[in-house]
């Protein structure tokens, strides 16, 4: 039995979205946007109109905000509904049953099972992250799946353990969460439409933002905090970057490409550039940041990166006027 939601992809020929290049400063943003990035832009709509979420990113002490597309705005944007999976059977079986009925099916999984992050976490590292099941062929135990910025495949003994084919009712056992997204009540837009409701999105988004500036704090709380990063070493450090660091520059490359999306052909392009450019600056910053701060940690060496701080911080304020001129 196969089952397929989006049919006709194929992980050996599939191709990404424009905001997954290869060459982006941050290929990958975090687990849950990417994935929509990559589901729209296979259901072929314009994935780049629901990012002013990322606008309202704010430094919460010991992370960024994890910045994720509202079910509201996804729904309103392009007719796509989410709703929550009572998982209360085995995930295989609700899987044939949704995905049969054109119906994706999101949910956490442990990145041990899943090929596509050979030399991170495949079979060396139980990681919660979050896969799209698309493709489901039970008899040949294949499963096709967004994760991250791609779509692939995994199966054999990948598939048994990802989908816990056989594995008898555990009451030990807390199954991961899950939605399941429909398809059927998509609606296709003009383009000017869509530019037009995700000009009000960003509005909406740039006066929820942050009242002072989050950079400043970010950069205030490092400082603080470094002394105790070296000391716990290179492991402790990386997985307090994937949480503050590249949660921060990978956003404002995304709000980068917003802005210059928004500003295609508006009176206002000169304004939006102007945004993008300062956003981009933010999410340079962020790539040579993370890269220095290791070099410090893995070598017990001082950094001193108040300048750099104060560089973004800048570019935050800037950049944030200069959106709210645009708009």
């Amino acid at each position: 039995m196969r089952v397929a939601a989006i049919p006709d992809l194929d992980p050996a020929t599939y191709a990404r979205h424009m905001v997954h290049a290869e060459d982006r400063v941050w290929v990958e943003k975090n687990c849950y946007v990417d994935i929509w990035l990559e589901l729209l832009h296979s259901a072929k709509l314009e994935p780049r109109a629901m990012l002013p979420f990322v606008l309202g990113v704010d430094f919460e002490g010991d992370q960024w905000t994890f910045y994720k597309p509202g079910h509201d705005e996804l729904r309103d944007l392009y007719g796509v509904d989410v709703q929550e999976l009572n998982m209360w059977r085995p995930l295989l079986d609700q899987a044939v049953d949704f995905l049969g009925a054109g119906k994706l099916v999101s949910v956490e999984a442990d990145a041990w099972n899943l090929p596509d992050t050979s030399g991170t976490d495949y079979r060396t590292k139980h990681t919660k992250t979050t896969i799209v099941l698309n493709d489901l062929d039970v008899e040949r135990q294949r499963l096709g799946y967004f994760h991250n910025a791609g779509y692939y495949a995994l199966e054999g003994d990948d598939f048994v353990a990802a989908l816990r084919v056989g594995v008898a009712p555990d009451p030990n056992y807390m199954p991961f969460y899950g939605e399941f997204i429909r398809l059927d009540r998509v609606e296709r837009k003009s383009d000017g439409e869509l530019r037009a409701e995700s000009r009000a999105l960003a509005k909406k988004h740039l006066a929820r933002r942050p009242k002072d500036n989050p950079v400043a704090r970010f950069g205030a709380r490092f400082t603080t905090d470094l002394a105790w990063i070296t000391k716990e070493g290179l492991g402790f450090y990386h997985a307090w970057a994937f949480g503050t660091t590249r949660q921060l520059g990978s956003a404002f490359e995304l709000a980068a490409i917003h802005a210059r999306w928004l500003g295609e052909g508006d009176a206002n392009a000169a304004h939006f550039e102007e945004a993008a450019i300062s956003f981009d600056k933010i999410s340079t910053s962020m790539k040579t940041f993370i890269l220095k701060g290791a070099r410090a940690v893995n070598g017990k060496k001082p950094l001193d990166a108040s300048a750099m701080f104060e560089e973004t911080a800048a570019a935050w304020s800037s950049g944030m006027a200069a959106l709210e001129r645009a708009l």
